[in-house]
């Protein structure tokens, strides 16, 4: 069997990889080892960033690429690949136009919340905050433009002859192999989240955290690249997530925080500054070695209510609530005393009345008054953000810098514009950006330039 792309990986970044390169002539097919497509981008909120899209200027946003590349340069700090972040923030407000316009994504600029790492609203998702629905999205365009895609299909090696890549391995049911001839291969099987000898490895920092990402993210595309002797870049970089509803395991909205809420420790106090975001702090909260918990008021909850994850989580049962904090306290084992006193003096500084004792500067909604609500959390690792280094095409590169030919990578299995380590330099929406935005431009390239030997 012979096809000019083969695409490893069918979630955001594999579908968008595939359609783009349909869209420009070549024959396409879509492997995907797991059970069914989607991968991470089906358990994110299916958030898309676009500087300077027309549903900004629609809303009456001025934003650029310019200003993008200034945000998330701010925090992400220094980068091994520093290139790709103002790659990204060009296309993207393109990308968000050609997810709506050509896929069919249903999709709408967010302005009621202000996104980690970004000074203006240029979140675009689906209403309820769903990847699901964007993944259920592409599904439909790739269905509709009869690309193959076959799942339980795991690639297993990749094949190179003459310096190029000509071929992929597949064990269809873990038995038997077979091999099919390509022009171009595109890495889209997400990063190593779930690999836990490669955490350990790169991200020994969060290695004790749960990972609650998709579960087929075990660093194949790095493996095959070392093989290759491509260059892997900002390795020791992730996203974090301070706050997963325990036992629920569903990500309690970080609405609840951004507005005002708090995170507090089994001793109802709080340890650290919750500015710094979903990612940063999810360290912060590994290190409490205890139960953590989430304290916001009925405001914020009403808000957080429009998201259709935090709604299900309420009527699960997973947030308790009372106008009584001593009931809270008493409700999770914690200590009243220390909760209220911890609640006075958070509203104290939210009120502008005294410093906050965490430097926290964003206090939105706050002080906390009224209806409390209360959440047992957990920090988790969600997505891995180092892995093969990428040219503007998504060409995976050696490591004296010249691209290999014919081999692409994109979303986990390239390196992602986070900054070179940790999860402080993680701006919202940046998975996604780097998933559908390399695929999108991966899938274009293979297209344009099938069968060159040269790069």
């Amino acid at each position: 069997m012979e096809v000019d792309v083969v695409v490893v990986g069918a979630g955001g970044c594999g579908m968008a990889a595939a359609i783009a390169a349909h869209d420009k002539g070549a024959s396409v097919a879509i492997l995907e080892k797991r059970e069914r497509p989607g991968g991470n981008s089906s358990l994110s909120t299916g958030s898309v960033p676009g500087a300077g899209s027309r549903f900004q200027r629609e809303a009456g946003i001025e934003d650029s690429p310019e200003r993008m590349v200034a945000d998330l340069e701010r925090i992400a700090g220094e980068s091994e690949l520093p290139g790709l972040t103002r790659r990204m923030a060009e296309i993207s407000a393109p990308l968000v136009e050609w997810l709506v316009d050509e896929v069919g994504a249903r999709m709408a600029l967010i302005t009621d919340y202000m996104h980690v790492g970004h000074t203006v609203p240029r979140l675009h998702a689906p209403v309820s905050r769903r990847g699901q629905d964007l993944v259920d999205d592409l599904i439909a365009a790739v269905e509709k433009r009869e690309i193959p895609l076959v799942v339980h299909n795991p690639v297993s090696g990749l094949f190179m002859r003459k310096g190029r890549i000509v071929g992929v391995e597949v064990s269809g049911d873990g038995v038997e192999t077979s091999r099919i001839g390509v022009k171009s291969v595109i890495l889209a099987s997400n990063g190593f989240g779930a690999n836990r000898e490669l955490v350990q490895k790169y991200c020994q920092e969060i290695a004790g955290a749960e990972y609650f990402g998709a579960l087929g993210s075990e660093g194949e595309a790095i493996v095959w690249g070392e093989q290759l002797n491509a260059s892997l870049a900002n390795m020791q970089a992730y996203q974090g997530y301070a706050a997963v509803a325990y036992p629920h395991g569903s990500l309690l909205s970080w609405t609840t925080i951004e507005k005002g809420g708090i995170l507090v420790n089994d001793q109802g106090e709080r340890f650290g500054n919750e500015d710094l975001g979903y990612s940063a702090y999810a360290r912060i909260v590994l290190a409490q070695d205890s139960p953590v918990f989430a304290v916001f008021d009925d405001r914020i909850k009403s808000i957080a209510s429009k998201e259709d994850e935090f709604r299900e989580l309420v009527e699960y049962g997973g947030i308790r609530h009372s106008e009584d904090p001593a009931e809270l306290a008493a409700a999770f084992k914690i200590p009243a005393d220390r909760l209220e006193r911890t609640l006075a003096d958070y509203n104290e500084a939210a009120a502008g009345k005294a410093p906050d004792s965490h430097q926290r500067k964003k206090f939105n909604l706050a002080p906390l008054e009224g209806e409390l609500w209360m959440c047992r959390v957990s920090p988790g690792l969600f997505h891995t953000q180092g892995g093969l280094a990428v040219d503007d095409h998504g060409r995976v590169l050696r490591a004296d810098g010249a691209p290999i030919p014919g081999l692409y990578a994109g979303g986990g299995a390239a390196a992602g514009i986070s900054g070179k380590a940790g999860a402080g330099g993680y701006a919202s929406g940046n998975g996604l950006l780097t998933a559908i935005g390399l695929g999108y431009l991966a899938g274009q390239h293979a297209a344009d330039h099938l069968g060159e030997v040269q790069p």
